[in-house]
């Protein structure tokens, strides 16, 4: 077995969604799923089929996130991966929803850090070991960072 890691490729400001799957309908069930939603929302989804074709199916409602989505998911290649791209929206809007989608197998990250994908390569395939998410802490906050956090969730919209 080889362990690699894949640098996710994408604007800062973008975020995405990563998780595993175990059928073909996965694309079309969270397409309904995200436009559903999140009026406004920008979105592409790729999914990396394992078995019979093994093709990388794709959808999507916007071009640059359609494109985000299906080169980061040849650079995973993991069987029954897949990665959504979304901007006009955050993860949060969407995640319990993509949850609860009946294909879904799990969520390994949701975010706009910079994200390496753990994988493991056999001479069966690739798999998804984890993601590293964004960067170490550095120590914990203060009160300074505790006020600036409220007040930003509360800009945002967030919290009241």
């Amino acid at each position: 077995m080889e362990i690699k890691t894949v640098d996710i490729e994408k604007p800062e400001e973008v975020n995405f969604i990563l998780g595993q799957s175990h059928f073909i309908k996965t694309v079309e069930d969270l397409y309904e799923t995200i436009i559903q939603s999140v009026p406004g929302i920008k979105f592409g989804i790729a999914f990396c089929e394992a078995s019979q074709d093994r093709l990388i199916r794709w959808t999507g409602n916007d071009d640059e996130m359609n494109d985000l989505a299906k080169k980061n998911a040849s650079k995973i290649g993991a069987g029954h991966s897949f990665i959504i791209f979304l901007t006009e929206a955050f993860p949060l809007n969407v995640l319990n929803a993509i949850k609860m989608v009946p294909e879904v197998c799990r969520v390994f990250c949701a975010t706009s850090n910079p994200t390496q994908v753990i994988i493991a390569e056999t001479d069966n395939g690739r798999g998804i070991l984890g993601v590293i998410d964004g960067q170490t802490p550095v120590g914990f906050e203060t009160n300074k960072d505790i006020a600036i956090r409220k007040e930003f969730l509360r800009k945002i919209g967030y919290k009241q």
